[in-house]
Parts: C-alpha cells; sequence; structure tokens
C-alpha cells in the first residue's frame, strides 16, 4: 500500500479494521511510509544515550516539540550526563528549563538523576517498571525512554499515537477509551525497530492535528487545557522567574514583584515550599539549594 503524505492526511476515518491481520499489515505499512517521506528530523532523535532521551521525553511531556527542539541543546551543554545534573543547585536547573513551563518538572528530572547515580551506577536502567517509579514518570514516559533508548518493544499511548488510531480505526460517532487502543497498538507494533515505529506515529498524529478535526476530543481521556494567562500556572512561574533573577527576596517584596493579590501569591508560595522549590528562612524566600 503506497499512500502519498496527503492521501494519508486526508483518508476519510475509518480506513483500516480493527479485527483484520491483513488491515493491520496494511496500516502499519503506511505509518512507516510516511515516517519514510515525511519523518522530521529532531535534535532528540539523533542520539542513543539514554541520559539525553530521558531529558528529552521529560520536556516533551507537556511543551510542544519546536519549544523544546530550542531548549534542549542549551539544557544538555549546562548538564551533559546522570552525575553532573544530580549535584547541579536547582537554582541553576530552573534557570535552564526557564521557557519550557511546568518547573515541577525540573526538579522530578534532577531526582531521577540523583536516583540514578546513587542507585544505578549512573546508568539509567532498562526496566519500565523501575523507570516508572522514577519521580515524575508515569507509564507512558517510562515505555518511551525504553523505546528511543532501548529499542525495546513496549507498548504505550501518548497524544499523538492515540490522535493515529483514533482516526483510522474508530468512526466518528463512538468515545474511544485507551482500553479500546492499548490492543491494537500491540498487534500493529512494527517490532523489528520500535523506535522507528514509535517516532512513525507520533509525526503522522503531528500531521494529523493540522489538517483534521482533532481525533482526541473523542478519546475519553480528552481534557481541554486551561488557560494560562492569570492563571495560579503563570503566577508560580514569575514567582520563580523572580527569585532567579533576584534571590532571596523577602516575603513582601516577592508578593510585590509578582505583581497580584497578596494572599494568592502567599498561597502559590507556602505551596511552591511544600512541593520542594523554596525555602524559607524569616522573612526571606529563596530557591532552595539542594
Amino acid at each position: 500500500m503506497n499512500a502519498t503524505r496527503q492521501e494519508v492526511l486526508d483518508s476519510p476515518p475509518p480506513l483500516f479494521l480493527r479485527d483484520d491481520p491483513a488491515s493491520l499489515r496494511d496500516f502499519r505499512k503506511m505509518v512507516l511510509a510516511y515516517y519514510r517521506d515525511h519523518g522530521r528530523d529532531l535534535i532528540f532523535r539523533r542520539t542513543r544515550d539514554p541520559y539525553r532521551i530521558l531529558v528529552s521525553e521529560i520536556m516533551l511531556q507537556q511543551t510542544q516539540v519546536e519549544r523544546v527542539s530550542v531548549k534542549y541543546p542549551a539544557f544538555i551543554e549546562a548538564f551533559p550526563d546522570f552525575p553532573s545534573l544530580a549535584k547541579a543547585p536547582l537554582s541553576d536547573v530552573l534557570a535552564a528549563w526557564q521557557g519550557m513551563g511546568y518547573n515541577r518538572r525540573a526538579i522530578s528530572l534532577q531526582e531521577c538523576a540523583r536516583r540514578v547515580v546513587e542507585e544505578h551506577d549512573a546508568i539509567l536502567p532498562q526496566d519500565p517498571e523501575i523507570l516508572e517509579s522514577f519521580p515524575g514518570i508515569g507509564r507512558a514516559t517510562a515505555a518511551s525512554v525504553c523505546a528511543f533508548a532501548f529499542n525495546m518493544p513496549v507498548i504505550f499511548i501518548e497524544t499523538n499515537i492515540r490522535r493515529v488510531f483514533i482516526h483510522f480505526f474508530f468512526s466518528g460517532d463512538e468515545p474511544v477509551h485507551d482500553t479500546d487502543i492499548l490492543p491494537l497498538a500491540k498487534k500493529a507494533l512494527y517490532r523489528k525497530n520500535p523506535r522507528i515505529w514509535y517516532w512513525a506515529l507520533m509525526d503522522l498524529g503531528s500531521a494529523l492535528k493540522k489538517t483534521v478535526p482533532n481525533p482526541n476530543r473523542r478519546s475519553t481521556h480528552y481534557a481541554r487545557q486551561s488557560a494560562f494567562a492569570g492563571s495560579d500556572r503563570e503566577i508560580r512561574g514569575t514567582i520563580i522567574r523572580t527569585l532567579l533573577l533576584r534571590p532571596g527576596q523577602d516575603m513582601e517584596e516577592l508578593i510585590q514583584n509578582t505583581g497580584d493579590d497578596k494572599e494568592r501569591v502567599q498561597r502559590i508560595i507556602y505551596s511552591l515550599e511544600k512541593e520542594g522549590f523554596l525555602t524559607k528562612t524569616g522573612k526571606g524566600v529563596a530557591i532552595r539549594s539542594r
């Protein structure tokens, strides 16, 4: 089955049958052909280093590929391996993370690095169950790291993969649960090269997002992201940036520099302290040292 990029993107769903082995083989051929002709050359795909792949996968959890492609090289230059990240001051890690959003991921990534150094001799375990126990790493991220770093034939779903399967296998009037997709993902997996297979699915899913109404809206897992402007997330980011620029401010000064309601900012500061971002000594507030 030879499908051009436009033919693939314009094909009306459902194009393939869920219980037909021949149809699943055709689907696999189509996806791989799409990647062969239109796959993206992304900087974090040019490495097999488990550390660098872990960094990129955590970055990609909640940030667009384009933004990660910009921030990833500088982060790797600052922290080239597990030991360097593990021993770095948290303020340096957060400074390198700025512009990525969801700063909690930076803390989780550093905690992962420390566990790898302290418990695994600075070598990332090739076991998705162990990785899933690490901070900030769920089942999908653990499996994706194993697929991309070790080319393991693991099964997982993320937003672009979900979009591909819903578009090509499920009619437009039925809600789709991930438990409906997982058996198809297992049957369709290209076991000769899982790394390439998942890159191909992700690239096709990314292209579909730009050309068809989002199939993921039919997923039972779909949730529209809340607005960033004016949100607690925005204030959290402002507090971190302010303390990185001017460390050790007192509470009143920090609230004033954040520029929002006093009680709201105080509540968020206390939350950041509880989560391990900040420390308070008397009236002073600072980024946690370790």
